[in-house]
């Protein structure tokens, strides 16, 4: 998976030959990932959840190299998950594949029996499919209807966020979740076009969002639209509230030795998975303590150097790992469902909706 600026590379598989769904997919990290996994999953029953299933590279991976783990793979994205069912059929029972949103991690794991699991992964962001499927909408780079759902069977489309929400709402969720800083002019803009005219392409918005930026601007930083199509499809998928309330899910999931990698693809997902991890590798004791008592240890272990990235090797042969940060860490201990549960503090100030008025 990668961040919404990989859109810039993607291509319709609608031009040539149909590929595999291996060829389509080039995991990010592939390698670093498995050998950060492998120590917690070489046990007897050793289970791993895939959290972001996509097409499921880093599960096959894990299959391959390590003997005996079964791998729980959860996806969203029934296309997905179908595509990666198929590639993974050949692994029989150690492959479980689940139709679910990660969040659900802790209900998706007691469905089968479990309360806790060796490993867990998560890839955040779009996935390789959904860019390179054009008529998904995700991609900038190519004509498409407005839809970037990665579950295109339920809840709303960009076209039909964009046809309803007031420019407040617009300006909130361009600055906050795409980082634009002509935010304003651009919710103006959007809202006074579809007044003429409901919104329904791609092309149209990409084209928009660059008139909206200045020229000297556009000279630098990659497509112009590319943080107002980040900050839409995060605001149609509910990626950053999900993911607020999946890291903390999955740590609480995680057996004492367990391991949890996370790749993250733009600031706004690793600050949030920092901050989950860093509960847990910090002591809470008070300061002044003079002992610190058992359930104030940390009850996590950082496995990397802060956020690691993509080295130039990686950045040659995989041009969507130029934006990754990997995270990983053990847990070392056992604690409350409330202390290694407790979720993220990034909460932005949003503006309310409201029925009054479509600007």
């Amino acid at each position: 998976m990668d961040a919404a600026s990989a859109a810039d590379s993607s291509t319709s598989s609608a031009t040539s030959a149909a590929p595999t769904t291996a060829d389509r997919h080039q995991p990010v990290l592939l390698q670093r990932c498995v050998d950060l996994l492998a120590p917690a999953l070489t046990g007897q029953g050793a289970v791993m959840v895939d959290c972001t299933l996509g097409m499921g590279g880093h599960t096959e991976a894990v299959l391959t190299q390590i003997p005996g783990v079964t791998v729980i793979g959860i996806d969203r994205d029934p296309q997905a998950l179908a595509l990666a069912g198929a590639r993974l059929a050949p692994f029989g029972q150690r492959f479980i594949g689940v139709h679910a949103v990660y969040d659900d991690i802790a209900a998706v794991i007691a469905a089968q029996g479990l309360t806790h699991v060796q490993g867990i992964l998560m890839d955040l962001g779009v996935s390789s499919l959904q860019l390179d499927e054009t008529e998904r909408g995700f991609a900038y780079s190519h004509d498409a209807p407005l839809d970037m759902r990665m579950n295109p069977t339920t809840g709303m489309t960009a076209a039909d966020l964009l046809n309803t929400y007031t420019v407040d709402q617009l300006v909130f969720i361009l600055r906050t979740y795409g980082e634009e800083r002509f935010a304003p002019r651009i919710a103006r803009s959007i809202v006074a076009r579809r007044d003429q005219k409901p919104w329904e392409r791609t092309a149209e918005l990409a084209d928009l969002v660059r008139a909206c930026i200045p020229a000297a601007t556009r000279k630098t930083g990659g497509h112009p639209a590319k943080r107002t199509f980040q900050a839409l499809r995060i605001e149609v998928n509910g990626e950053l509230d999900t993911l607020q309330r999946a890291v903390p899910a999955a740590i609480g999931a995680l057996a004492v030795g367990g391991r949890i990698v996370v790749e993250s693809y733009h600031s706004l997902e690793d600050r949030i998975v920092k901050q989950a991890m860093a509960r847990g590798i910090e002591s809470s004791a008070p300061d002044g303590l003079p002992i610190e008592l058992d359930n104030h240890k940390p009850y996590l272990t950082s496995l990397t150097r802060g956020a690691e990235k993509a080295d130039p090797d990686e950045l040659a042969h995989n041009p969507r790992s130029a934006s990754v940060r990997l995270r990983a860490a053990q847990r070392v201990r056992a604690t409350s469902t409330t202390s290694a549960n407790a979720t993220s503090t990034f909460t932005p100030h949003r503006p309310a909706r409201t029925q009054e008025t479509r600007r």
